[in-house]
């Protein structure tokens, strides 16, 4: 498996109205928690605890709302937050 990140329940649930400048923001520091996931968790689908609890991430036009699921190597972004949106 290899690390990523998405959008749940969906791409177009989570970011609909956000402006494109924001999701940008967005992705760029979710890549970044990708690559921090995968240095923390080595070989995540052996990982047997609990899962981490939801974080908050501040990020240039709003923020997110995002979890790791190290036995699935997936950063799950389940929500964001602009004013403009």
């Amino acid at each position: 498996m290899s690390w990523s990140w998405e959008y749940l329940p969906s791409e177009e649930y989570v970011t609909k109205g956000a402006p494109t400048d924001f999701l940008a923001a967005v992705s760029v520091k979710a890549d970044e928690l990708v690559r921090a996931a995968e240095a923390q968790y080595l070989d995540g689908t052996t990982y047997e605890g609990a899962g981490e609890a939801m974080r908050y991430l501040d990020v240039a036009g709003g923020s997110f709302a995002y979890y790791v699921v190290p036995r699935l190597e997936l950063v799950v972004v389940c929500q964001v937050t602009s004013p403009l949106m």
